[in-house]
Parts: structure tokens; sequence; C-alpha cells
């Protein structure tokens, strides 16, 4: 029997340790993450979240029914129908978000995602994504209602294609910050409720009947400015210019509300 000599067994100690790296595989990157957890939440969220979704769609119906009644036409009408079309986005991506998020903690939820090979950011973006994408229908729903309800022009609704999405993303991160950060699942549902009584309020009410005071609290929602770059467009001449400036407010608050919840899934992952 051969007797392996003493020196070579140092070298051959690195070149397993290699092996053994490589063997459990490179980070997963954050778009191919993002993807896969966007689809594992829209499959799961499916049948579950559909009727709560036309929950928030004749919720909005209703509003705007009962509106009808006060308001006429004009600047309010607009208000009210933009309003109530962002606030299904605020139910589903707000609302059903935090209560996720919050059950998702309260339950060990995030271990199962903290022992998997993908960033946080695509966690949090791919549930946030999940979740505002159920808003489509029920908003479009809405605001086709809402027009024909009042007698508001159709010409300019494409512009929900950049409201949806950027009230969503701003809602969302909100939302899921809310839930990670709340000690408790029912401290949770009750942010997200009040959250979404707050885009109720604040966003379907015209504004103009509004204290001052209330007004600035209006401007510190995110949604409101999705209500307001939609209501614009209701105009026969909107001002693109003012719309833009909205959706970019939007697109801000959205980048900085899941920078927060990204930050608060690391911190409450490691707990």
């Amino acid at each position: 029997m051969s007797v392996v000599p003493a020196e070579v067994l140092p070298d051959r100690a690195p070149a397993a340790e290699e092996r053994g790296a490589a063997a459990l595989g490179p980070r997963a990157r954050l778009w191919p993450s993002l993807v896969a957890v966007y689809r594992a939440q829209l499959s799961r969220a499916r049948v579950a979240r559909i009727p709560l979704l036309f929950v928030a769609t004749f919720q909005s119906i209703g509003i705007m029914i009962l509106m009808r009644g006060v308001v006429d036409g004009g600047g309010e009408a607009q208000a009210v129908v933009a309003g109530s079309a962002v606030l299904v986005v605020a139910f589903v991506a707000l609302n059903l978000l935090a209560q996720y998020f919050g059950q998702l903690r309260a339950s060990g939820g995030l271990d199962h995602y903290a022992t998997l090979p993908v960033p946080p950011a695509a966690v949090v973006l791919g549930a946030a994504g999940a979740y505002a994408s159920f808003t489509v229908p029920g908003t479009v729903v809405t605001a086709v209602f809402g027009c024909l309800l009042f007698g508001l022009p159709m010409t300019h609704l494409w512009v929900l294609v950049a409201v949806i999405p950027l009230a969503g993303a701003a809602l969302a991160g909100l939302g899921a910050a809310l839930g990670l950060l709340a000690p408790r699942p029912e401290l949770a549902t009750l942010l997200g409720q009040l959250g979404m009584s707050a885009a109720l309020l604040l966003g379907v009410l015209p504004a103009e009947r509004m204290p001052e005071a209330v007004r600035l609290a209006r401007d510190l929602l995110p949604s409101t400015y999705g209500v307001e770059a939609f209501a614009r467009t209701f105009g026969p001449r909107p001002d693109w210019a003012f719309v833009l400036g909205d959706l970019a407010v939007c697109a801000a608050v959205g980048v900085i509300s899941l920078a927060v919840a990204t930050w608060a899934y690391r911190r409450a992952a490691v707990r």
C-alpha cells in the first residue's frame, strides 16, 4: 500500500475548498430573481385576492354613485372619478400588501425568503408588482364607469398606463414598509386600513371643499399626485407639463418608498 506524502496534502485542501464553494453557486441576480418572485406571488395571490379586487372596484363605483348626488360636473366630478380610480390601487397595493407582509413577518415566512439566494429588493419589488398588477382591471372599469356616470370624455384614459404603475409603486412601497415595520400583524392591518381611508378621504373628495390644513395633509399622500395627474387629463386642453410633473413626483416617491420597504425587509429578516 502506497503512502501519500504529507507535503502533498496542503496543496489538495484548497482545491477541495474551491470545489465546495463552487457547488454553492453564485448569488442570483436582481432581475431574474424579481421575475421569479413576481410570478410566484402572482399565481399564489390570484385565487385569494381576486374577490377582494371585486370588493375594491364595487366600493369605488359605489362612492361615485353616492357623490353623483352631490357633485354635478366640472372639476369636482373630475376629482371624484380620478380619486375613485386610484382608490382601487390604494386598496390593493397599500392595504392588502401591508396585511400580507405583516402576516409574513409574524408567521416566520421571511425566514423562508432569507434562506434563498435572492436579493431583498427582488422580494419587495416582486411582491409589490404582483399586488399592483391586480389593480389594473378594477382601475380601468372604475374610470370608464365614472366617465359615463359624470359625462366626462374618455379620450385620455390611456394615461392610466402611467398612473397605475407609478401610483401603485408609491403605495405598494408604503404598504410593504408598514407591514414590515409593524410589530404585530394586527397593527399592520390597522395601518393599512388607515392608509386606505386617507386615500379615500383625501383623494376622492374635491380639494376645493377641504380646509387648508387638510389640503396640506393631502399633499403628503403619495396617491394624491396620481389623482391630480389623471384628473388634469379630463379638460379640453390638458396641461401636460403639470401631468408629467405629478407623475414624476409619484415616481420619486415610489423609489423612496420601495427603498424604505427594502430596508425594512432586511431589518425584519435578520431578527
